[in-house]
């Protein structure tokens, strides 16, 4: 009896450390119709932390131990999206790159979190232009009230889930601050959108309690780093302080800066004196350098701003992005030659860009086969300056799109062949091409540069 009891004793032992070992590993699994790359790559932040080969079936699995519970990121080139991820989750995705979000759906042992967060997504793409069209022009009185009302429907969607599908606090604690943080965006957003879209020469007077919620903001979440209702937030949040800041300081004309190495100058300093959480820190440095850098007035101020930038983030870990940014700036002044890559043809021809150039007057624009609102948009500018400029030969390159994919879309938009080409590597053509806007676009006249930082929208 004794030796039965020590035998039960020790199987009910290894059974409990089997089951906190199961516990413990994450199963990440899912299939992709018409796949427009061979992997899956997942990652922390930027970090990558595994990748998965698509089998004959399109499907791919990832089986992780001791992963730490938060959001990550899937990437399947050029894609990517949210997951979130805790000990013991079975998590699996079906989706057609054809329409990568709207079609994203999960199932499994944690479906219900990132089901809530990918509708929250999609929701928001189309909300911006509700809040743009009929909440902005309202007294802000008005818009609180509005916006207040939306964001208690929201939360009530998250409490209803919970009480349904019972979720883990850090799941509820990120869903919340979804929530919580787009509400904070737009409220950052509302005086200068109001201002733009009245056309006020000044900042609409606020209540006084109008920024309260900023007593409730936190500059050290290490559970919302990747989160970018979060991360867009802090990014209005900076300048917006920034600029209220030094209104007498700065040269601001019109509630507008002018001066913008003394503004971002603040933002610099700012950050620095704000925000504790490193990743956050970095991220966000790397945004305001980018920022002005895009706005590059010239080498001196330049080499003042990166003197400020290294003093406070002398170890950014986008450093070596930064200064890569800075050099292909250069590369595009006025009557240097446009960069040489190589772009391909309907026919699957190579063929550089200074070919492209050689003669005449050429602008270079950019889209993108996943953002088909864009293109649409896009298409339709370009057929009205071909009009107005009818010496011009427009040329479109498509980026972060499967090459497959870009000749259908050729026929679907009714483009001619002969002025689209595809660009078969993203990261190298927008770091060279510094291509961070989307209407970014480039003027050349003879293989020279006239305008590497044109606007379809502004420079024309």
């Amino acid at each position: 009896m004794t030796r039965l009891l020590l035998l039960l004793l020790f199987l009910g032992i290894l059974g409990c450390e089997e089951k906190s070992d199961k516990s413990k590993s994450v199963y990440f699994a899912g299939e992709i119709v018409n796949p427009t790359d061979s992997l899956v790559i997942l990652l922390k932040g930027e970090e990558p932390i595994d990748s998965a080969r698509l089998d004959g079936e399109n499907r791919f699995e990832f089986h992780l131990d001791s992963l730490g519970t938060g959001l990550y990121n899937f990437r399947h080139q050029p894609e990517f999206q949210y997951v979130f991820l805790e000990q013991g989750d079975s998590v699996q995705i079906r989706l057609n790159t054809v329409a990568f979000d709207e079609s994203l759906v999960f199932s499994g042992e944690g479906e219900h979190i990132n089901n809530f967060l990918i509708d929250f997504f999609l929701q928001s793409e189309s909300e911006e232009a509700l809040i743009w069209d009929y909440f902005i022009p309202m007294e802000p009185e008005v818009f609180e009230a509005k916006l207040d009302s939306l964001k208690a429907h929201k939360l009530k969607n998250l409490e209803e889930l919970n009480k349904e599908f019972p979720i883990t606090e850090a799941a509820y604690h990120t869903a919340h601050s979804t929530i919580v943080y787009q509400h904070y965006q737009y409220k950052e957003k509302y005086p200068f959108w109001h201002r733009k879209l009245t056309r006020d020469r000044k900042l609409h007077d606020l209540p006084e309690d109008f920024y309260a919620y900023r007593e409730h903001v936190s500059y050290d979440d290490p559970a919302l780093t990747s989160l970018k209702p979060y991360h867009d937030f802090m990014i209005y949040h900076i300048g917006n302080l920034a600029f209220m800041g030094c209104q007498k300081a700065c040269n601001i004309q019109d509630d507008r800066v002018m001066n913008q190495l003394h503004f971002n100058r603040h933002q610099l300093h700012l950050i620095d004196s704000l925000v504790t959480g490193e990743e956050l820190r970095d991220n966000l440095f790397r945004t305001v350098a980018f920022d002005y850098l895009l706005k590059y007035d010239s080498q001196e101020n330049f080499e003042a701003f990166m003197d400020d930038f290294l003093e406070v983030s002398g170890n950014n870990r986008h450093l070596e992005e930064i200064q890569s940014l800075s050099q292909s700036i250069q590369r595009l002044r006025p009557e240097q030659e446009i960069p040489n890559l190589k772009v391909e043809n309907a026919q699957g021809e190579a063929i550089a860009l200074r070919d492209i150039a050689s003669e005449g007057p050429v602008v270079f624009y950019f889209w993108s086969g996943p953002q088909q609102q864009h293109l649409a948009n896009i298409t339709r500018k370009v057929q009205k300056l071909r009009k107005d400029y009818q010496s011009y030969r427009f040329i479109g390159i498509c980026l972060r799109t499967d090459k497959g994919r870009w000749k259908s879309m050729l026929a679907s938009y009714s483009l001619n062949a002969e002025d689209q080409f595809w660009a078969p590597d993203y990261e190298e053509f927008a770091h060279t091409l510094v291509v961070y806007h989307p209407y970014k676009s480039i003027l050349t006249r003879n293989g020279k540069i006239v305008n590497g930082f044109a606007n379809l929208n502004t420079s024309f």
